[in-house]
């Protein structure tokens, strides 16, 4: 039996089990795909070692970027995102050999590209970390000019003190990459002058529990399209399976 899963820590309950095993048992595929929550991400060298039967993992917060290191190669969009959330396993004679890849880029693109319009021109991408980084790249390679938000001001952020209506009204794409909001934190949202939204805007959550964020329900408010992060992680999984299925033939 093949084995397929997820790295991260904590994890609790996985999209990604949930449907990979119900396409499994659907399409009578002789394989499973569990969960390893790690608490370091050097665990995943004997998650490796002690599973022959391993092929692909799926790699979530807050390894996307600590995973590095331990790879043999990474896909065009993974090296220049600097994250990875897919990586394929591959046996060459005695080794195992370990190819990353960023399917966020994909999922996220795809989902969001039919919903852009031709005023949609600058984005704000609210995060940094690892989901973050692979948005701002698929946002520009949309052709958007975008500015990564954070909690406090970096080199390449401005700080969400920085956003004023002015900035908001500039910005008519806002994406929210955190945590803020999610299933059972349904009362909190990005800080953001939501006043100044409009029905120009468009607002995308990367969560989809709750399937409206309280972030989504103050842009519904002021009239802008707003989109929660379900379609991405289906269109993630539709990619991790083909990557999966290529690398191993």
């Amino acid at each position: 039996m093949e084995r397929y899963g997820l790295i991260g820590f904590p994890l609790g309950h996985s999209f990604s089990m949930s449907f990979f095993n119900e396409k499994f048992q659907n399409e009578h595929i002789d394989a499973e795909y569990v969960n390893f929550e790690i608490p370091t991400i050097e665990h995943l060298t004997e998650i490796v070692n002690a599973t022959p039967e391993l092929r692909g993992l799926n790699v979530t917060i807050p390894y996307k970027e600590q995973v590095i290191p331990f790879l043999d190669e990474l896909s065009e969009e993974a090296e220049a995102v600097g994250a990875v959330n897919l990586i394929s396993v591959r046996n060459k004679g005695k080794k195992v050999y370990l190819k990353g890849y960023n399917s966020d880029v994909i999922g996220f693109t795809n989902s969001i590209a039919p919903l852009l319009a031709p005023h949609h021109t600058q984005a704000l991408v609210l995060g940094t970390g690892g989901a973050a980084k692979a948005i701002d790249y698929s946002l520009r390679k949309l052709g958007l000019q975008t500015q990564l938000v954070s909690r406090v001001r970096k080199e390449n952020a401005i700080s969400y003190d920085d956003i004023d209506e002015a900035l908001i009204k500039e910005y008519t794409v806002i994406v929210n990459c955190t945590p803020l909001g999610l299933y059972p934190h349904t009362d909190e949202c990005p800080y953001l002058p939501y006043e100044a939204i409009t029905p120009h805007h468009l607002l995308y959550d990367l969560l989809y529990n709750p399937d409206t964020t309280l972030f989504m329900k103050k842009g519904a408010a002021k009239g802008a399209v707003v989109k929660n992060g379900l379609e991405m992680l289906l269109l993630q999984a539709y990619a991790n399976w083909e990557v999966w299925q290529n690398d191993n033939e």
